[in-house]
């Protein structure tokens, strides 16, 4: 069995780590800080498709996501936490199954991150922005992840926090559970996935009983 997560709202909150640097980025460039609620709304997207979703020009996207990242390699191990019950379900997962993470956030800073954490070493394969050209919800990301790890006849779930994932996991043909923990609501979830749950250690109890 390969269990796939997203990684922010899903495993971790990054929130305070992401609102502080999109404000610096918009701050840079003179621009009004859109507010937290609006930012939250958008989180799970590529950066760049998120400052145009909030308003900046797409021939000036990078100049903003360079401006962020910027700042954000500064304090995202200082202020990123886990979620509760997340380190309990890796731990429960790895006992049956093989892991990977399939994100939106660059590789570089979740691997940082998980390591930090000491949760690396139960991922076989993370993939983040850079490695594909079409992030989720194209199927693409968990596609990549799949053809890294081996070959595995027994079920493939996708666990996130929005439709996103759950729409990549669908065209991946692969099982989706949505999580309310993260950004995504409950009424959207219910909409993109029959399988939804309040954390992730609840999404891992449902498939160890199947």
């Amino acid at each position: 069995m390969i269990i796939l997560f997203d990684l922010d709202g899903t495993l971790i909150d990054s929130t305070e780590a992401i609102l502080e640097s999109f404000g610096i980025a918009f701050k840079t460039f003179g621009q009004s800080i859109p507010a937290d609620t609006l930012i939250e709304s958008h989180i799970g997207h590529p950066l760049d498709v998120m400052f145009h979703a909030l308003g900046v020009d797409s021939k000036e996207t990078s100049m903003y996501v360079d401006a962020y990242k910027m700042h954000y390699r500064t304090i995202f191990l200082a202020k990123t936490t886990l979620l509760p019950h997340a380190k309990k379900a890796i731990e429960l997962a790895s006992i049956f199954a093989t892991l990977g993470v399939v994100t939106t956030k660059t590789a570089k800073y979740s691997i940082e991150l998980l390591e930090d954490m000491g949760l690396m070493s139960y991922f076989e394969v993370l993939i983040g922005r850079e490695d594909v050209t079409y992030p989720k919800p194209h199927p693409q990301p968990i596609l990549k992840a799949l053809e890294k790890l081996p070959n595995d006849t027994g079920e493939i779930w996708m666990i996130g926090d929005t439709c996103m994932d759950m729409y990549a996991a669908k065209s991946a043909k692969v099982g989706s559970i949505g999580v309310s923990c993260g950004y995504g609501t409950l009424k959207s979830l219910r909409e993109c996935s029959d399988n939804v749950y309040q954390n992730t250690l609840e999404a891992i109890q449902f498939i160890a009983k199947k």
